[in-house]
């Protein structure tokens, strides 16, 4: 499972919307490769923002 696998994780077991900071503590992944990870997931609207820095995954 790489990086990105696990952040798209992190969003899929949590029932909150979740900031950089707690997607890190729950992945286990760097918080710059978060950060990185997060703006691919934002551009291609994978993640939406419910409320200001915290992000949820989109309804698909």
């Amino acid at each position: 499972m790489d990086d990105k696998d696990k952040v798209i994780e992190a969003f899929r077991n949590s029932d909150d919307p979740l900031n950089a900071k707690k997607v890190s503590e729950i992945s286990g992944v760097d918080k710059k490769e978060v950060d990185k990870i997060m703006k691919e997931l934002k551009k291609d609207e994978t993640i939406i923002s419910p409320k200001r820095c915290y992000w949820t995954l989109a309804e698909k």
